[in-house]
């Protein structure tokens, strides 16, 4: 078995490790922030309310969520390599210190583990690809927790020793002749990181586009904004074009169905939204329809009320959304008819869909059957 000595390079240790570790550190605590804040947005809980404004806020967090994701790769990859020779080191004969020791390569061992694996499926999502059986919802969630806590055990741990290498100076100069120095290595190391982020998540970005060449989304798609799920491949393109369908509005007063043509002849309103899928892409556009405190006033609901929305499609794990009453209360939180002045496509949700501010895009419910008002 290899010794730490047989691993001779002068890049490697303590002053590469805390460095990187700094980086990499911000990053898992900005990708854990805001996926906890999507996580609690697609699974709130009653005493804790979640801001409706901006209107971009979700894009903002959820770009931010995969941008540092993606920045994370580079980093932990050049970390673990900083590392690698302590995975030789032998285990102490001394009972007590054995026994420290044995924890702290099992805190290791859960610290690595839950942060690659963490990171490996966020980005098989972000592609939209999923080789495993499991629920990625959860698992990812759960992993978040893992990793997040493994984290401030191992800066708990590791901080005087972290102290200590931050003091030492980063020499510009190599070690040897023709090797690289640690600074040289550090910077590559943030460029690597940069040219992941541009090249997975600058599709949203006007200018950015040519440079995202590993992102999911071009930008391009029906009516100027791209589509994850198609009328197709929810089955829905016989219901939505049928020109029998009505839109069941039920609440504390009756029920009540009402044709597109009914929906279009009332109060017609317009905002600019911009669909933030979880994957990291995003766009915007301007949609026209009425407000969802408009048509469920016509049974008896209040803008203090929440609002559930069904789709048409009948299999899917986001085929129906609970609206929470901050949202309903808004003017720009529509049953969206129109995109860009034109009908919307059916790609897009005709003959009705849910869109509103600061939501997730796998809450903007698509191809609309029903809508209920739900009492507190």
């Amino acid at each position: 078995m290899p010794r730490p000595q047989d691993f001779p390079s002068p890049l490697r240790g303590p002053r590469t490790a805390a460095r990187v570790g700094g980086w990499l550190g911000a990053a898992f605590l900005v990708c854990f922030a805001t996926g906890l804040y999507s996580h609690l947005l697609q699974h709130p809980v009653a005493w804790l309310p979640l801001p409706t404004r901006p209107a971009r806020l979700y894009q903002v967090t959820q770009g931010l969520h995969v941008a540092s994701g993606t920045a994370a790769v580079p980093l932990l990859l050049v970390k673990l390599w900083s590392v690698f020779p302590r995975l030789f080191v032998r285990p102490p004969r001394a009972p007590r210190r054995l026994l420290g020791h044995l924890l702290e390569r099992v805190s290791v061992a859960v610290l690595v583990g839950s942060c690659v694996v963490q990171l490996a499926t966020g980005l098989a999502n972000s592609a939209q690809w999923y080789p495993w059986g499991f629920d990625f919802v959860r698992t990812h969630f759960a992993l978040g927790a893992v990793a997040a806590g493994s984290v401030l055990v191992h800066v708990a741990v590791k901080l005087p020793l972290v102290r200590a290498a931050l003091e030492q100076r980063v020499e510009d100069r190599p070690e040897r002749a023709g090797a690289p120095s640690r600074r040289s290595l550090l910077r590559m190391t943030w460029l690597s990181a940069g040219v992941a982020v541009l090249a997975t998540t600058a599709a949203g970005v006007p200018g950015l586009r040519r440079v995202a060449v590993l992102a999911v989304r071009s930008g391009a798609g029906p009516q100027g904004v791209p589509v994850n799920r198609s009328a197709v491949a929810a089955a829905v393109t016989d219901l939505a074009a049928d020109p029998g369908w009505r839109l069941l509005v039920r609440g504390p007063a009756g029920s009540t169905r009402l044709s597109r043509e009914d929906l279009l002849a009332m109060r017609q309103r317009t905002a600019v939204l911009p669909i933030a899928c979880v994957e990291g892409w995003s766009a915007s556009g301007t949609w026209g329809g009425v407000a969802v405190r408009d048509v469920v006033a016509l049974v008896g609901g209040t803008p203090q009320d929440d609002v559930t929305v069904r789709s048409l499609q009948r299999r899917g794990a986001y085929r129906e959304s609970t609206l929470p009453a901050a949202w309903v209360a808004r003017d720009d939180s529509l049953l969206a008819l129109t995109l860009g002045g034109e009908p919307l496509h059916p790609d897009h949700g005709y003959p009705c869909r849910l869109i509103a501010p600061a939501r997730s895009g796998v809450l903007q419910t698509k191809w609309l059957g029903e809508v209920e008002v739900v009492r507190a």
